[in-house]
């Protein structure tokens, strides 16, 4: 694992001042042009902290566009988007992925044996808006629109090691610390108290032979949905449709790109939403937690050949158990050595919930492994050539046409 560890660079942050990166990203940027993707829910324009995340992009000089997948319900709520984003100095797309000029280049697709409409949500928004992204960039920074300490540091942090001639990674992984320095609590539950517990105990498992799994535990922080890419490795990989997306994504980058060629950075403190449990398996978290758990198991069978059975997840129930009740012990230490808040029994609680749907993941898997992968954008182009170039055109005609 120490090894697999040492393939996959981690670039630390020594605070120096900020302004360096962005310095430098606007002299990269004349030869290799950059695009920041926000995927958006149309309810997150009226979060406190989404003005600030404007007023920054605004000062980010090496941005040559960006671009939002957004998700609304209806004309009005695209119009009252399209407003807000109108504060926005830099170049600046809205692709309504589920709006009727969208939808129509969806089913021209399939109309090409290419049929995508079945999926929904964050993934299907971020493949599309990907596609747009894709045009005239060398690379592509995206985070999400629910980050409440925003600074434009932050995507040049994702960008900078990509874009940069003399570092030339192909895929940066954003890390953080989901600490609440004000109220002081832990967060990243499914992080800590799922992800990391699980990966252990498949490795355990599986007799510490997969290296598939030894790079997952590589990263810092999975299951952060910031990341930079360039457009070349973005155009080969297939997106994933449900609540596995950023695990998924990863190992598409382990199929697709040399381990050298991965990093990952960090982004310091960072705060945004935090999902509530809530008792209908699947909504929130716990849908997310089954999501996570099949796309696991589905590429540790697709990359290592796994045999996933009944008794299989048995066993690797009692190992998660163990893995993540030891980890428990670890977290009450260092809250009790940091001063935070912490409830021991309340993550146990969270831990014997996990564990219920680990299983239950399980199973549905073996019952049903059905891949869930939107396709990759070479395959979409090869189907229709110009279909990134009728996605924009689209999202200008929704500009041009709504309020």
């Amino acid at each position: 694992m120490d090894f697999m560890q040492e393939r996959i660079t981690t670039i630390h942050d020594f605070r120096i001042e900020e302004r360096f990166l962005c310095l430098a990203l606007e002299d990269i940027a004349k030869e290799r042009p950059m695009t920041l993707l926000i995927p958006m829910l149309f309810e997150e324009i009226f979060g406190d902290h989404i003005e600030n995340i404007l007023k920054e992009i605004n000062e980010s000089n090496f941005l040559t566009k960006v671009v939002i997948a957004l998700a609304a319900d209806d004309e009005q709520q695209y119009i009252q988007v399209k407003q807000y984003f109108s504060k926005l100095e830099i170049p600046c797309i809205i692709v309504w992925c589920d709006g009727p000029s969208v939808q129509q280049v969806i089913e021209e697709l399939k109309e090409k044996d290419l049929d995508i409409t079945m999926f929904s949500g964050k993934g299907k928004d971020t493949w599309i808006a990907l596609g747009v992204a894709t045009l005239d960039s060398y690379a592509i920074a995206m985070h999400d629109a629910d980050i409440v300490f925003y600074s434009r540091v932050l995507p040049a942090k994702l960008l900078y090691s990509v874009v940069e001639p003399d570092l030339d990674f192909y895929y940066n992984k954003g890390y953080y610390a989901r600490i609440d320095m004000e109220r002081l609590i832990m967060y990243g539950r499914v992080t800590r108290l799922l992800l990391s517990p699980l990966l252990n105990s498949l490795l355990e498992k599986t007799h510490y032979s997969s290296n598939f799994l030894k790079y997952m535990c590589a990263f810092k922080y999975p299951l952060s949905g910031e990341f930079g890419i360039t457009s070349d490795l973005a155009l080969n990989i297939r997106m994933p449709g449900d609540w596995g997306l950023e695990v998924g994504l990863l190992a598409e980058v382990f199929k697709n790109t040399a381990l050298k060629r991965i990093c990952q950075v960090d982004l310091g403190f960072y705060e945004h939403k935090h999902r509530p449990i809530k008792s209908d398996a699947e909504e929130g978290i716990q849908k997310m937690t089954k999501d996570i758990t099949k796309t696991i198991l589905r590429n540790l069978v697709e990359l290592d050949g796994v045999d996933i059975d009944e008794a299989f997840m048995q066993s690797v129930n009692v190992l998660f158990k163990r893995a993540a009740q030891d980890r428990i012990r670890q977290y009450h230490a260092d809250a009790l050595f940091n001063g935070l808040n912490y409830s021991r029994h309340g993550e146990e609680c969270i831990v014997e919930a996990f564990s219920k749907y680990v299983l239950s993941a399980g199973r549905e898997y073996i019952q049903n492994p059905e891949d869930v992968h939107l396709p990759d954008w070479k395959r979409a182009i090869s189907a229709m050539p110009d279909i990134r170039e009728k996605l924009k055109d689209a999202a200008l005609n929704d500009f041009n046409n709504y309020g």
